[in-house]
């Protein structure tokens, strides 16, 4: 089991942020985590990541369960964490090979000498991910979608159990998305691929490998389960409390919202 959550809840400010999240991820699965914004999606992750700890529940990831060990550092040597809150964390001065160098340490910036070993992963990250033409690039000149694609190779870098990419397309026009995820889907078919959580409120970033699906509403689990069991004209109309039509294109699914005509042509 990668991932064990059990009647988690978070509370902030007197306000119940997360009530009741029951969530289980075993290792081989690939997981969307769905929700509009408010949903407590962040909430979430960063319990995972052990920036913050439930006002009540049990959380283990990767055999560890808070609050029986200090686990915060070992805990997230083992997470690749992927999301534009990272961007500009990194020194103005550091190019794309040195912030994906910088993975392998787990931290921001680059305070020790890579070996030959490591740099050649890192090349071989570059190469995979299609960044290795402006490896030597000042990361913050970098496009966004270029910048995404270097923060996936840095999180790679240390072999991570658990990859979690928060919102990884925001930003990003037509093009570069599909180049993105192209990219994510390829990480997917590696035979040694780390767990992966994607985390969206975009239907259509859903891919063929993200098996399961989580749809989470007002910090709430409201279902979970096989994405095409989640992501389906009668799941999601209950979900936005709102008439929508999923049609699924290439292993893909589109979401659109039906018109009055459409609604009532279903309802008689």
């Amino acid at each position: 089991m990668v991932i064990q959550l059990e009647n988690v809840s978070l509370i902030r400010d007197g306000k119940w942020i997360l009530q009741d999240i029951n969530w289980q991820i075993e290792k081989g699965d690939h997981w969307v985590l769905f929700g509009l914004n408010g949903s407590g999606k962040t909430a979430i992750l960063n319990l995972l990541n052990a920036y913050n700890f439930p006002t009540k529940g049990k959380i283990k990831v990767l055999d560890l369960e808070f609050g029986k060990t200090y686990l915060a550092e070992k805990l997230r040597k083992q997470i690749g964490f992927v999301s534009s809150s990272l961007q500009e964390k990194f020194h103005p001065d550091d190019n794309a090979f040195e912030v994906v160098l910088s993975g392998e340490y787990a931290s921001i910036g680059l305070y020790e000498t890579p070996t030959d070993e490591i740099r050649e992963k890192a090349i071989d990250l570059l190469e995979e991910l299609g960044c290795i033409e402006y490896a030597n690039r000042n990361y913050h000149t970098l496009s966004q979608g270029e910048k995404q694609r270097v923060l996936i190779a840095r999180a790679l870098m240390a072999n991570p159990s658990l990859l979690i990419l928060d919102e990884p397309t925001n930003g990003l026009d037509f093009i570069a998305r599909e180049q993105l995820l192209e990219s994510v889907e390829g990480i997917t078919k590696n035979p040694d691929a780390p767990t992966i959580i994607y985390v969206t409120h975009h239907v259509e970033e859903i891919l063929p490998a993200f098996n399961k699906t989580l749809l989470l509403k007002k910090g709430q689990v409201f279902a979970a389960g096989e994405t095409k069991n989640m992501i389906n004209s009668d799941k999601l109309t209950k979900y936005f409390n709102l008439p929508v039509k999923v049609q699924w294109e290439n292993n893909r699914p589109l979401l659109s919202k039906l018109a009055a005509i459409e609604t009532l042509s279903l309802n008689s």
